[in-house]
């Protein structure tokens, strides 16, 4: 009953010399230890703008304000008329003094997003969160077909939401890629209790990845 004994303990002293072979070992020229590496993964969105890229016009540059606002884009000096040549590019009015003056130009979005198990809804939507002042003879417009063609004339052109959102990015775009878009500033040819001088209003781009 000894002898058996000693030998189970014998055995158990062997495994346990085994156990630590793989960070040290004596009398081999091996050894093999392991890590187990963690992360923990997160979804990722991301969305920018930049100047626009279009052949042919003029562009309003798009500069990276570092937050409060993300961005910044200056059309210039403008008027009902048309006289004066804004930064970019614009649309004279069809009747003066009756019909608006537009200025405007293209700009792009890129909306990216990653780790996202389901994304064919994925949309880009632009809204006027903060207007012009009151009385209002300039308002944000945008191109109404949502497309990278450049627009024809002022007909092109529709107010962008100040109530509710514009989407100009359909269901299902793609991450990585720039959409290319419009916007401008209409002018109404109005008198009396009206804006001058400098004025400014903020558009919000928001990507929802759904």
């Amino acid at each position: 009953m000894k002898r058996i004994t000693l030998a189970i303990f014998a055995t158990l002293l062997t495994m346990a010399s085994t156990a630590f072979a793989a960070t040290q070992a004596a009398g081999v020229a091996t050894v093999a230890p392991t890590l187990n590496v963690s992360a923990t993964i997160q979804k990722a969105v991301s969305l920018t703008l930049s100047t626009g890229t279009t052949g042919g016009i003029n562009h309003c540059t798009v500069v990276a304000g570092g937050g409060s606002p993300d961005y910044t884009m200056n059309f210039g000096t403008v008027d009902a008329l048309g006289i004066n040549g804004g930064n970019c590019n614009k649309f004279n009015p069809t009747t003066p003094s009756v019909t608006d003056a537009i200025y405007w130009s293209d700009y792009q979005v890129t909306p990216v997003y990653t780790s996202h198990t389901a994304f064919s809804g994925t949309t880009v939507t632009a809204q006027v969160t903060t207007d012009f002042a009151a009385p209002k003879n300039i308002f944000i417009v945008r191109d109404s077909a949502n497309s990278s063609t450049v627009p024809a004339g002022v007909g092109s052109f529709s107010a962008m939401g100040t109530g509710s959102v514009d989407t100009i990015g359909a269901a299902g775009v793609a991450s990585g890629t720039a959409l290319t878009r419009f916007i401008g500033v209409e002018v109404k040819p109005d008198n009396g209790a009206v804006l001058t001088g400098a004025q400014t209003a903020t558009v919000t781009f928001t990507l929802t990845v759904q």
